[in-house]
């Protein structure tokens, strides 16, 4: 069995959570400090999109915005001499793409229900918004904050029709473990895809016992300052 795939799923996944993960704590920053509140229902549903936008829509998405036609892929091949699409690096865009909304909504919910009191007092003391933030808010919202970077994980491992239309299937190159499953299937190869399954389900797993671990965690601080 070509292991080849297992790599690239799990190094496409582990860069995209890199990424989602301080681009999502920043969007929700952003959207809960927001005072109107159309402007944050229209901000919210705009980073919210991905999750409820067919793959293949979103790989359409990026298509019209790194194909080498077009003016930001023609950009960076003339001048940077860089290719997106059919390349790994489309494979993590995409992944990070359908990812960030899970990431974003998770970091979200941990932020809003930091206790209000705690940030007042934080105000009352003379700290400033940004040492609120990371002194106050993150600790507390770090649990919820870390299940979201553990379901994005998940999200980009299983990430298939936004990858196939901007990555494609390039054995050694943007060939994930989804990708690998759907070809050795659609060629009768079942003893692979058996394999392969076996891999995601075993990965899937595993990230799942992460992100319960951490619910549970959150839930104890929870109770904690409920105590208090």
């Amino acid at each position: 069995m070509d292991w080849s795939p297992m790599l690239i799923s799990l190094k496409t996944a582990s860069v995209s959570m890199v990424i989602t993960f301080f681009l999502g704590i920043y969007a929700a920053k952003l959207v809960v400090g927001m005072k109107s509140d159309k402007a944050r229902i229209f901000i919210d549903g705009i980073l919210t999109l991905p999750l409820v936008l067919p793959p293949t829509v979103v790989g359409f998405f990026i298509l019209i915005i790194f194909g080498v036609k077009r003016p930001v892929g023609r950009f960076l091949l003339d001048f940077l001499s860089v290719k997106i699409v059919f390349s790994w690096t489309a494979t993590v865009i995409a992944a990070v793409i359908v990812s960030f909304p899970l990431m974003y909504r998770s970091a979200r919910g941990a932020l809003e229900q930091v206790d209000k009191n705690l940030i007042m007092a934080g105000r009352t003391l003379g700290m400033s918004e940004r040492g609120i933030f990371w002194r106050v808010m993150m600790p507390l919202a770090l649990p919820g904050i870390a299940s979201g970077g553990v379901l994005a994980f998940a999200r980009a491992l299983g990430e298939f029709g936004a990858t196939a239309m901007v990555a494609g299937n390039i054995a050694n190159k943007t060939r994930t473990l989804p990708l690998a499953i759907y070809a050795e299937v659609a060629a009768g190869n079942m003893e692979d895809s058996y394999g392969y399954v076996a891999l995601v389900v075993i990965i899937s797993f595993i990230v799942l016992s992460l992100m319960n671990y951490f619910t549970i965690k959150g839930s104890k601080y929870t109770d904690k300052d409920v105590s208090k």
